[in-house]
């Protein structure tokens, strides 16, 4: 472009400083959201990306199939010894394990313990995680079992600013053991799902019993392969290998693969599919992020289209006259195409700026961290200005270049491209606010059922609960246990006190087992089995259905010390009923299932959700313990009156006056839960804050395209209210003629809100229905902010007086 069209250009934009607004600031917000929900699915899609060798890192998932399981699905964990026997069949491979991570041990200092993020790992770990070393060698420094790394901000911790390595550390895992710190590894990136602090070797000795039991779910292992060609050839034996070695999955018949299987997932997929009903969801949430962004740098692009060739007709003149002074059409295609480039890379500009400006606000809104990496954004903005000048310029250039100068200049209207040009703008406007209110009706369904999951019942009294956690540590002793119990149940705002091995919030183990039934062949359904102790249900206010609860004075109801061969009572879910079909809680009375281990059904209680809405709540049954204090995860959990951060500070201090070498750690059920529902109100917020600028980008837009058009038919109105029309009839004509493109956006809103939703919900086991009212509120909320958006142009255009209407025209 030479200077005349840099002349051209800013007297184009000076001259119509709210078309300049409109339109640069329509596409300044949709660059905005793009970048801020790039930003957000870049830091998503980029986890152990900074592993030097993360496209050779694997981990090792099981795959569920059992025949109605509660636990069906892939999980990114193995048993405890699957890479000894993996290394015994295939000599050569190379893997690791990690056991613990987040909050799994502990760090003594003064004789107080603080919660760390302590793992355990095979002297392999840097053969395939080679972290970035601060202080040491890594390999090297995690020789010996009384070796010891740590990480920098651990080290700081720990020891200020004094020199770590060499230094001695008690750490705590199963037991209390003295460490010298060999080496410090560099703080773990953010978008690293690797919590780990301090880094020990997994003893020779295994701490667990079921170390080499197929069908348990211990701790991740990770394998490492030069090439995904080797990956795929290892994979394939894995199918063999399961029959060989997992004999204890199988049934009479039937091999242990119909069961259980193993595969491979890349490590840089682990964040995105996790497990179970997780998996998908999060992989859905970040897509659907994405494609907010998307669309909405669409509908900002459409924007920028409809008024560029809205208003193309007002330079008609400008273009028949260069075409008089010699301009071919080329020179004027290339033009206007320069002047729509410079005009989105001022929009882009902006909209980084915007995007800088809001970035700590949906931080704070979505709990993130984002920031804008400038090497990388800045060159994939100068390719989005070029690439969205070119496409959002093409059609009005190409429409200003085919005026024809004699007709332009001897016409008494400025053209406005005819009936194919207003239908071309209609069917944006179409485009635009389908795309809205679809995103309106995505955003009420989202909130509702974010809402909904709030206030659901959820079998228990969550209000009033606190979870105790750190009395499963293995450093407390069971007589300790028992102590603290008792000194919790003095307490006066205590009312109940219970253990178990599970508690509200996922906490605590998850087993599951067979259970034949009576003249049924096959060992039966899968059912979850939990253990829980003394008043545990009076504790969660749990709905007795049918029969009673367990009771000290039945002798076999305490489990612990019944002989499962002889049989033991056992309390059932609701959700068990079905499962062992039986139609209704009274019929499960009194009756025996198990086979060879009798478990006879005393009780039914509604069912508990302790886990994330998106799992299946599993049919359950329930095991009594007299004394709970002596199995190996011993949860807590106590029923409060009053404040909970006075309950809480006052538990704390019985804590420390009993075990102060154990980290406390407790919260209330609704923290606990509140986990569960961070993702979504997270993508809840995100994806409100895409649809309201979405439908914000779409009026300005409207306003836009209403302020054209009315402009181009003051004579047409001047005439009609010399007819007779009255100002009531000038704004009915005009409304109307702009609603018309707005209704018939439904026709491509409702179609793609009511799948995307359908696929949204399908992810939750308890979820709302898909009701009408969502559709018909988001278009009749689109219909009166269109109303809204264009009514202060047809009122102004409907007072002109006809007079001078027909004048100025």
């Amino acid at each position: 472009m030479n200077r005349f069209a840099f002349l051209a250009l800013y007297r184009s934009l000076t001259r119509d400083r709210l078309y300049a607004a409109l339109n640069i600031g329509g596409l300044a917000v949709g660059i905005a959201v793009f970048l801020v929900l790039g930003l957000y699915v870049r830091f998503e899609t980029s986890f152990e990306t900074w592993l030097p060798r993360h496209k050779q890192i694997y981990v090792v998932q099981t795959v569920w199939n059992l025949p109605d399981s509660p636990v069906n699905g892939a999980y990114p964990y193995t048993m405890s010894g699957l890479l000894d026997q993996i290394r015994e069949d295939f000599p050569g491979v190379v893997g690791t394990r990690i056991r613990g991570g987040k909050g799994a041990g502990s760090v003594l200092q003064d004789g107080r313990a603080t919660a760390e993020n302590v793992a355990q790992v095979d002297p392999s770990f840097f053969d395939v995680f080679d972290l970035p070393m601060a202080r040491g060698v890594g390999r090297a420094a995690l020789a010996r079992p009384g070796d010891a790394l740590v990480s920098e901000s651990a080290a700081r911790r720990f020891f200020g600013t004094a020199n770590p390595v060499g230094q001695r550390l008690t750490v705590a895992m199963d037991k209390a053991s003295d460490y010298r710190v060999t080496g410090v590894f560099r703080d773990l990136p953010k978008n690293s799902d690797l919590d780990v602090d301090v880094l020990t070797l997994l003893p020779r000795t295994p701490p667990q019993e079921n170390w080499y039991h197929w069908g348990s779910l211990s701790f991740p292992t990770y394998l490492r392969f030069d090439t995904p060609g080797e990956a795929r050839t290892f994979e394939s034996k894995l199918f063999d290998f399961v029959n060989r070695r997992g004999g204890e999955l199988a049934e009479p018949g039937k091999p242990a693969t119909d069961f259980q299987t193993l595969r491979l997932l890349p490590i840089t997929r682990l964040h995105l599919e996790p497990e179970g009903q997780e998996s998908g969801s999060r992989k859905a949430t970040v897509m659907t992020l994405g494609l907010v962004g998307l669309l909405t740098l669409l509908i900002a692009v459409v924007n920028y289209v409809n008024l560029a060739t809205a208003r193309a007709g007002l330079r008609a003149r400008e273009v028949a006259m260069r075409k008089v002074l010699g301009a071919s059409q080329g020179a004027l295609v290339r033009q206007f195409l320069g002047e729509a480039i410079l005009t989105v890379a001022l929009a882009a500009l902006a909209g980084l700026i915007l995007a800088e400006l809001g970035l700590p606000l949906v931080n704070a809104a979505g709990g993130l961290s984002l920031t804008i990496p400038y090497a990388v954004v800045v060159p994939a903005l100068a390719l989005l200005v070029l690439v969205v000048g070119m496409v959002a310029g093409l059609y009005p250039a190409l429409l200003l270049s085919r005026f024809p100068a004699a007709a332009v200049l001897a016409s008494a209207r400025t053209p406005g491209g005819g009936r194919a040009g207003t239908r071309t703008r209609e069917a944006l406007v179409v485009l635009q606010f389908g795309l809205a209110i679809a995103f309106t009706i995505g955003t009420a369904v989202l909130l509702a059922q974010t809402r909904h999951l709030r206030q659901t019942d959820l079998g228990f009294q969550r209000e009033g609960l606190l979870v105790v956690r750190s009395t499963a540590d293995s450093l407390v002793e069971p007589a300790q246990r028992r102590a603290l119990v008792n000194a919790f149940a003095a307490l006066p705002q205590v009312k109940a006190v219970t253990i178990a091995n599970s508690a509200v919030g996922g906490t605590g183990d998850s087993s599951s087992d067979n259970v034949p039934l009576p003249g049924v062949p096959g060992n039966g359904p899968s059912l979850k089995w939990e253990i829980v102790g003394p008043d545990f249900f009076k504790t969660y206010g749990a709905r007795l259905l049918a029969g009673r609860m367990f009771d000290a004075a039945h002798g076999t109801d305490d489990a612990q010390k019944q002989h499962l061969a002889k049989g033991i009572n056992i309390v059932v879910n609701r959700r068990a009923l079905s499962t062992l079909r039986f139609p209704s809680p009274e019929a499960a009375i009194g009756r025996t299932v198990g086979g060879e281990r009798p478990r006879t059904i005393i009780g039914v209680i509604d069912d508990l959700r302790f886990a994330s809405p998106r799992d299946p709540n599993p049919p359950t049954y329930y095991l009594y313990y007299n004394e709970p204090e002596r199995i190996g995860t011993a949860v807590t959990t106590l029923r409060f009156a009053g404040d909970p951060r006075a309950t809480l500070a006052a538990v704390r201090a019985v804590w420390q006056r009993n075990v102060p070498q154990v980290p406390f750690n407790a919260d209330t059920a609704d923290q606990r839960l509140a986990k569960f529902y961070e993702a979504d109100d997270r993508a809840t917020r995100l994806f409100a804050i895409g649809a309201g600028l979405a439908v914000l980008i779409g009026c300005v837009g409207l306003w836009g395209l209403a302020s054209f058009n009315t402009a181009r038919r003051v004579k047409e109105i001047g005439i009609r209210k010399t007819l007779g029309a009255s100002s009531a009839d000038i704004v009915g004509l005009l409304v109307g003629q702009f609603l018309r493109p707005v209704l018939l956006a439904n026709l491509v809103a409702w179609p793609i809100a009511f799948v995307a939703m359908r696929h949204w919900l399908a992810g939750f086991e308890d979820r709302i229905a898909l009701s009408p009212l969502f559709f018909l509120g988001a278009s009749l909320l689109a219909t009166a902010i269109a109303v809204l958006t264009v009514l202060s142009q047809s009122l102004r255009a409907s007072r002109a007086a006809p007079a001078w209407a027909l004048r100025h025209d």
